[in-house]
């Protein structure tokens, strides 16, 4: 029995992905993976711009919120980044700067005083009627002091909703398709 077309599940973080030893100690990480259906494209970072460019209106209320705080303390605002990504495109996905790209996985992320996390949108498997590819977004944090330790405890479960609801908002809007 095939799992349902938008059922995001929590998984281990893929031994395969670039990301999986990026730092000596890891603060948080997990990952969630979702079937791509026969036809979907395949492509990291035509994916991550999709889904990334495909957010639910919540998320952005609560990125406004965190702006509002996190701002104040000298750290770098979604706003700040978006616009970043507005004029350096080839370099970055959306808020995200891109750190290295495979036919499998691009690698995302930023790195700021208080921590510095990587995201990694890895497509695996070959597609079939029985067991479709997998889209696994794995996220990695390393903190570099207490404010960044504060900060993942206060925003880990947000993360973990965002990342969940992006992954099925984007089943539901229809993958883009191979080429």
């Amino acid at each position: 029995m095939s799992a349902a077309p938008h059922q995001v599940t929590s998984v281990a973080l893929p031994a395969q992905s670039r990301i999986a030893n990026a730092y000596a100690s890891t603060h948080l990480a997990d990952a969630f993976s979702i079937g791509l259906p026969a036809g979907a494209a395949a492509n990291p970072e035509l994916l991550a711009r999709f889904i990334f460019s495909q957010q639910p209106r919540w998320v952005g209320v609560l990125l406004s919120i965190r702006d509002a705080v996190v701002g104040r303390f000298g750290l770098k605002t979604a706003q700040q980044l978006s616009s970043l990504g507005a004029h350096d495109q080839a370099n970055r996905v959306g808020i995200f700067r891109i750190y290295g790209s495979t036919p499998a996985e691009i690698v995302l992320g930023e790195d700021d005083k208080h921590l510095d996390f990587r995201v990694s949108l890895l497509c695996s498997g070959e597609p079939s009627p029985h067991c479709p590819r997998q889209l696994t977004l794995s996220t990695v944090v390393h903190c570099h002091n207490g404010w960044g330790r504060l900060y993942i405890l206060a925003i880990a479960p947000f993360h973990r909703l965002v990342v969940r609801s992006s992954l099925r908002r984007a089943a539901r809007i229809g993958w883009p398709l191979a080429a």
